[in-house]
């Protein structure tokens, strides 16, 4: 839930990020920071972070119109990855245990968020996550269980990241693995166009959730998708907004894989921020008990 007051301001100063580039005019920016406010205000106790974001979003097109405000960034991204890919495919390849390289790479690319920030270094970020340790580890845990797994179900979250999806996908090689994508575009996250315009869809069964929130609400998504998400017998979550969505199941299937990225989910988590996290409740339960 919104119970943090940190996670308001959060939304505050991406909205003002956002509310600068649109070109409307500042009684319509007035007029959205008002209704932000009452949103908040009325439905904090309703919203966890990612619907209220969702809310915003749907918020923001109605003064603005435009579908996708992202639309540019998203294909600058996807085309700065997809040029690292000869690059991450020698690593990789020449790594001493594939598995963990490109699960450190999928990690890597979860930097490219715009709900977090829109200034980060892709490439050190590479540098740090292969040289770091993961301030929670399950990857071991991770590669057992898919191999066990008869299907995996794998939650996308950014354009860009799906490119070090792919790779992290390709490696694997599993023969029943679906990766899903956001039902339409909201903040970053990838849709179906950025599945067929990275060639995503060529290594993995493709679907959408059907719901337009950054994350992943499983009472809320399509038919589909809770048939998927339901016939797993495991789920790989990439990224802090699934994390959100999902956290509260304790279901001892899914595996986050993120970079953590604020100071509430730090702390949740016990990590210091900007930490790299393979992380199943489960597995943490059983340690600490």
């Amino acid at each position: 839930m919104l119970s943090d007051h940190r996670c308001f301001f959060c939304f505050a100063k991406a909205f003002e990020k956002l509310l600068q580039k649109e070109n409307i005019p500042n009684e319509s920016k007035n007029s959205f920071t008002l209704e932000m406010i009452r949103l908040y205000i009325d439905r904090w106790d309703e919203f966890n972070t990612p619907d209220f974001s969702r809310e915003l979003h749907a918020l923001l097109r109605s003064y603005t119109h435009n579908p996708d405000p992202y639309k540019k960034v998203k294909r600058e991204n996807n085309d700065q990855a997809i040029s690292l890919v000869p690059e991450l495919k020698k690593l990789i390849k020449q790594s001493g245990d594939p598995f963990e390289t490109a699960l450190r790479l999928a990690i890597a690319g979860n930097i490219i968020d715009y709900a977090a920030s829109d200034n980060f270094d892709l490439k050190s970020t590479i540098d740090r996550v292969l040289t770091s340790e993961f301030a929670i580890d399950h990857s071991m845990h991770l590669k057992v269980a898919i191999e066990n797994a008869g299907t995996v179900l794998y939650l996308g979250d950014n354009a860009g990241e799906i490119i070090f999806d792919k790779l992290f996908i390709e490696t694997i090689n599993h023969p029943d693995l679906i990766f899903v994508v956001r039902g339409a575009p909201v903040i970053n996250d990838a849709t179906m166009d950025d599945a067929e315009y990275t060639g995503i869809n060529k290594v993995a069964k493709v679907i959408s959730n059907g719901y337009d929130a950054p994350s992943t609400i499983v009472n809320k998504s399509s038919t589909e998708f809770q048939y998927y998400f339901n016939k797993a017998d495991l789920i790989i979550s990439k990224g802090q907004g699934n994390l959100e969505g999902l956290l509260h199941l304790n279901d001892k299937r899914i595996f986050f894989l993120l970079m953590v990225k604020c100071n509430v989910m730090a702390e949740f988590l016990k990590v210091e921020k900007d930490s790299f996290v393979v992380y199943n409740a489960s597995i943490l339960n059983s340690v600490t008990n």
